[in-house]
């Protein structure tokens, strides 16, 4: 059983939070409230299509991570070996962008099946007997980034002279100095 003193220092409100709540006859949800313009709270009632609502909105979002976790499980593991692997290897790579960033920029744009096929056909390029070169993953026919703020920084790095010159066409801050 959980009691007021449970919960350390570091959830400031949150004990408040958790024991000022009413809960439904079931115990498991809290009861919408609104205010009323008097001041007073009042309890919304709970129908069953709201419930239901509620319902296929928490389905939706299981739904949603289930359906992108096999993406996110490949971009952990490509970053991880980004961040501990690659750096023992030195800048080895024959191509532009390096095998893992291509790989990393695939999956990150094109998913985790159109994505690990992209990483597949080029680390099956790279070998002694191909010279290199520029390789840029494909562009996805359905996406396009008006906003530089929105598009994913492994894709920025990727394609430093489209975002470079994107950079250089927006007004930039003024500094410090005034200037």
């Amino acid at each position: 059983m959980i009691t007021k003193g449970h919960f350390p220092r570091l959830f400031p409100g949150y004990r408040d939070k958790l024991w000022n709540r009413r809960l439904t006859p079931a115990g498991r949800t809290p009861l919408p409230q609104w205010t009323r313009p008097d001041g007073l709270k009042e309890e919304v009632p709970v129908t069953q299509a709201s419930l239901e609502r509620r319902t296929l909105d928490q389905l939706s979002v299981a739904g949603l991570f289930l359906w992108h976790l096999p993406g996110n499980i490949l971009i952990a593991v490509l970053k991880t070996y980004r961040r501990f692997i690659s750096p023992a290897y030195g800048q080895v790579c024959r191509f532009f962008p390096s095998c893992s960033a291509y790989a990393l920029e695939a999956v990150t744009v094109h998913g985790a099946v159109k994505g690990s096929w992209y990483a597949a056909r080029r680390i099956l390029r790279c070998h002694p007997w191909n010279a290199g070169g520029l390789d840029p993953v494909p562009a996805p026919a359905h996406v396009h980034w008006d906003d530089p703020s929105a598009v994913p920084l492994i894709v920025q790095l990727n394609h430093p002279d489209y975002f470079l010159a994107v950079q250089a066409e927006t007004p930039s801050r003024p500094t410090a100095s005034g200037e």
